[in-house]
């Protein structure tokens, strides 16, 4: 797979499909690379620490892709590829000829993915695309946030990580389709169409009642209780999406009352009457810590969780049992901390991915592998 992505979503594709087994070659400008090796503070020893979250298990070759010399190189790289990513701007894949119709000259059966920010058919085409600036023009911003205060991106580039699992998956349909048909495909997914499809039961309800969406702070617009809650130590999120669980909360804090109250009994009651509920859940677990009450949600079978540092998430996953992070042996910073893939295959993916690598190292071993000497 060759990959001419930069930045996040892209890139973060490129990652999962490395996970999962495969070869990921990423084609980096001489001496820049991805501009994502340049994305800090933080550092860790040089690297940049943006960069190692989205690019382990990959191979860098330094590439000029300007340069009429780079053109035979690269001609043998695609023409042995399953698989090409690009998110380049609006028309400069081509002008460098490595467009779908120049590419699919070198190999016919070639799965061609684009990731673009806005999508090719709508204008203007040229529009360049962020994470940030997606999570305004998708409506996203608008509905993050406390009712009274401003609109608020969310805290992780989010629509990037869902552009880039889109991306994925289109990938991995269009190799299925190509192992029945024996034909290539290209695909391309836009920010601005993930981003949007992203916002599943929130877009439904503008599409079907026409009412705009509007800001809830942490609660829910269809389910109360649905949010954070301040203990007498630290935070807890309570979710009691139906009557049962109602009832079972309601059991746990010692509120007959709620329980009683006609008005509560339905969660389109709850609804309606969100900040009598809220007030009144809010008052009672002010009454105990926050590990207190989670051993009394749990055991009633209440969703409830603690509301956790970074930090405090990956230590907690580890000290149940499963570690969310694996170890890989980086060239230069050396025992490197990474986050683990999500998927579990069964069996497992027979190597653990190899470290973020450095800028252009695995030029010559690429080169070799295409019979050209360096």
């Amino acid at each position: 797979m060759v990959d001419f992505s930069r930045v996040l979503a892209g890139p973060y594709c490129t990652m999962v499909l490395a996970d999962l087994g495969a070869d990921v070659i990423k084609v980096e400008r001489p001496g820049v690379g991805d501009e994502t090796r340049s994305w800090g503070p933080p550092f860790a020893e040089g690297e940049a620490t943006y960069y190692l979250a989205v690019n382990r298990g990959k191979r860098s070759i330094e590439l000029d892709l300007s340069d009429p010399s780079s053109r035979p190189v690269l001609e043998r790289l695609l023409s042995s590829a399953d698989v090409v990513i690009e998110n380049f701007r609006a028309g400069v894949a081509d002008r460098l000829g490595l467009g779908y119709d120049a590419l699919r000259k070198l190999r016919a059966d070639l799965i061609y993915c684009s990731v673009t920010g806005f999508g090719s058919g709508r204008r203007p085409r040229d529009r360049p695309g962020y994470d940030f600036v997606l999570q305004a023009e998708s409506g996203l911003m608008s509905i993050t946030g406390e009712p009274d205060g401003p609109p608020m991106k969310v805290g992780v580039a989010l629509i990037d990580v869902l552009c880039g699992l889109q991306a994925a998956t289109g990938i991995l349909a269009a190799l299925q389709a190509r192992a029945q048909t024996g034909e290539g495909r290209r695909i391309e997914v836009s920010l601005l169409d993930s981003a949007l499809a992203g916002l599943v039961n929130v877009a439904q309800a503008v599409l079907s009642t026409g009412e705009e969406a509007r800001r809830y702070g942490n609660a829910h617009p269809s389910i109360v209780p649905y949010e954070p809650f301040e203990t007498a130590e630290g935070w807890i999120a309570v979710a009691a999406p139906n009557d049962g669980l109602w009832a079972a909360l309601c059991d746990v804090c010692g509120r007959p009352d709620l329980a009683a109250d006609e008005r509560l009994s339905t969660n389109a009651g709850r609804v309606e009457h969100r900040d009598e509920v809220a007030s009144a859940l809010a008052e009672t677990f002010r009454t105990r810590a926050a590990d207190e009450w989670l051993a009394s949600l749990q055991a009633r079978g209440v969703p409830a969780g603690k509301v956790r540092s970074v930090r405090d998430a990956f230590a907690a996953a580890a000290q149940a049992g499963e570690p969310a992070t694996i170890v890989a042996q980086h060239p230069s910073i050396g025992e490197l901390p990474l986050t683990r893939n999500p998927i579990r295959l069964f069996p497992p993916v027979a190597t653990e991915p190899s470290p973020p690598p450095l800028l252009g190292q695995h030029t010559a071993e690429i080169l070799r592998e295409l019979g050209i000497e360096s």
